[in-house]
């Protein structure tokens, strides 16, 4: 791989019931390329020593995020990209943070907006999955094997066989803990540029995310071709060509 002359900092941010474990060839290539990279378990994920019993509110699940986010310093500015459900948590961080972050990245991934908050998306998902127009990624409690498989579906076998072990449950909050804790404003989270990531064998929820990103447009929107939900495990070299690129753009 070609070494950019000018280092970046990825944050890179897993899915539910997932952790900073599934991010090891992506983070294996940028740092290869000479970035410096930051990949977190958010509570009661990956070798977070917290259950999933321990968790109040959505704010103790991202508070690992909120906690990284305020130890940078003033002069630092992060590439943070979000994937799936977490897309949620680094909206958050946007909305925090937003000073301190050049670009955010998410990798076909819960999107909110001011209108559109995270209740409103799952609600929809939920909608389409009972009348069987898709199978929504929001997990309920711990994917079970099928799910995985469609997850993986363009990943190595024996990716799909590490994540059987190491997946974890993740709770869900309550809808007014949800709205909470988090909102999002134009002023701040609106502030940040944004860029959405489509995985291309992802038919059964492309479509969906395409109405969420039409909602509240991102400054840009790329697709990788034959690349699954698990798209860091699928395309890592794609993905992390795709990522330099970002960052070169916004940083």
């Amino acid at each position: 791989m070609e070494r950019n002359n000018q280092k970046k900092h990825f944050v890179l941010i897993h899915g539910a019931c997932h952790g900073a474990w599934c991010w090891y060839k992506l983070e294996t290539l940028l740092t290869s390329a000479g970035h410096s990279v930051t990949s977190l378990d958010l509570a009661a994920s990956g070798i977070n020593p917290k259950q999933v019993e321990d968790l109040h509110s959505i704010a103790d699940y991202y508070e690992p995020l909120m906690a990284f986010m305020a130890s940078l310093p003033q002069d630092e500015k992060v590439i943070l990209v979000g994937h799936s459900y977490n897309g949620l948590s680094i909206s958050v961080a946007m909305e925090k943070f937003p000073e301190k972050i050049s670009v955010a990245v998410f990798i076909s991934a819960i999107m909110p907006s001011p209108t559109n908050s995270v209740v409103k998306i799952e609600e929809e998902y939920e909608r389409k999955a009972k009348a069987g127009i898709q199978r929504t990624f929001l997990f309920e409690i711990l994917p079970n094997m099928e799910q995985l498989e469609k997850q993986y579906e363009k990943s190595p076998p024996e990716d799909l066989a590490l994540a059987t072990k190491l997946v974890r449950p993740i709770g869900f909050f309550g809808n007014q803990d949800m709205l909470k804790e988090t909102a999002v404003s134009d002023r701040k989270y609106g502030s940040v540029s944004r860029v959405f990531i489509l995985c291309d064998e992802e038919d059964d929820i492309k479509e969906s995310l395409k109405g969420m990103i039409a909602k509240y447009p991102p400054d840009e929107v790329k697709e990788i071709p034959g690349s699954d939900h698990m798209v860091m495990i699928s395309k890592p070299q794609e993905l992390c060509t795709y990522l330099q690129e970002i960052a070169n753009r916004y940083s």
